[in-house]
């Protein structure tokens, strides 16, 4: 991963500024199936590549049969998911696979690991990441590489994140996507 803040779009609005922004790969959200081929459209034309998050897409299933269809029709950079046959069919069709783990507590960081153990993401996004010494725990026990999203809301909790081994910052705060344009 070259960059090291992966700008997250909820809405149209905050799609547009990423599309002048200088990131190369960008996070959409939260969207309707019924805006994902003019969104993929206009980021093809502005040379950036889409991570889809399959779970908030509405209109659509967050399954294997949404997910083939999704990587066939609008071929994505990548696609996030909490669902392991959302990963697994990600990964099949080579397009970039994250599972989404939520750090609620440790039964379910246990659910998680398992989970990542069957699923063998190419990379796994962290909530919140904004709790560094987890992001490093997780990172020793599964050895993945980590994006570091929620609650992260400053400039040095991106970077704790990012000492702590986080690959990347997914990140929906604007304010944060021009403080760390460093690509490297």
């Amino acid at each position: 991963m070259k960059q090291n803040i992966l700008p997250a779009s909820g809405n149209m609005k905050e799609f547009e500024r990423f599309l002048q922004s200088p990131y190369e790969i960008g996070v959409f959200l939260d969207m309707h199936i019924a805006q994902l081929k003019n969104i993929n459209q206009m980021a093809k034309q502005s040379g950036k590549k889409m991570i889809y998050h399959v779970d908030l897409i509405h209109g659509i299933k967050n399954d294997e049969y949404a997910t083939e269809y999704i990587c066939q029709e609008f071929k994505p950079y990548g696609l996030i998911s909490t669902k392991a046959g959302v990963i697994q069919k990600a990964k099949q069709k080579g397009v970039i696979a994250v599972q989404r783990i939520f750090l609620i507590d440790s039964h379910a960081l246990e659910k998680s690991y398992k989970l990542i153990e069957k699923t063998q993401p190419d990379y796994i996004e962290v909530l919140p990441g904004a709790m560094p010494w987890m992001i490093k725990e997780v990172k020793e026990r599964v050895n993945i590489p980590i994006f570091a999203g929620g609650l992260i809301r400053t400039a040095v909790e991106i970077e704790n994140a990012l000492n702590a081994g986080a690959t990347a910052i997914t990140t929906s705060k604007k304010e944060l996507w021009n403080r760390f344009e460093k690509i490297g």
